[in-house]
């Protein structure tokens, strides 16, 4: 698959995955707030790269958001690296270390990890969330391959 379509399927297991984790990140006490963790991430580059925190929340949590989308996108779309073969396969394995790390990871960065390891639940879930978005992205390269095999 070309860089172009890799990134396209990219950017839409990440919008899938965000649109999971909004929809129901306050259906229950333990839902994963994988936002909470990315709006700490951002005001800590801010800080790192000597800028000022973001003050304003809408703007903290859209600046968050993107930012996600984005380094989401890029992520998922190694995927497709190397072509269609084993795309299911790599989307699995891409997709459990997405969410691993981030379960994982928050403490080694300076971060709070409370909001993805709340719980066994919560940490699930935010394993759960990565896998689905990784999943997603694997269905629309399978899609996009099947239409240029049409062609």
């Amino acid at each position: 698959m070309s860089l172009s379509k890799n990134l396209i399927a990219g950017l839409g297991g990440a919008i899938a995955l965000n649109i999971l984790h909004e929809s129901v990140k306050y259906k229950h006490q333990n839902m994963p707030r994988v936002d909470k963790l990315g709006e700490e991430a951002i005001q800590k580059g801010i800080e790192l790269a000597g800028g000022t925190r973001i003050k304003n929340e809408r703007r903290l949590y859209g600046t968050t958001l993107a930012a996600d989308i984005v380094s989401n996108a890029v992520y998922y779309s190694a995927i497709g690296a190397g072509g269609i073969e084993h795309v299911w396969t790599k989307a699995v394995a891409l997709g459990i270390a997405g969410g691993a790390g981030a379960v994982i990871l928050p403490p080694f960065m300076g971060l709070d990890p409370t909001p993805v390891t709340r719980s066994t639940t919560t940490k699930s879930l935010t394993v759960g969330y990565y896998l689905f978005g990784a999943l997603v992205t694997a269905a629309i390269l399978a899609g996009i391959d099947r239409a240029e095999a049409k062609r």
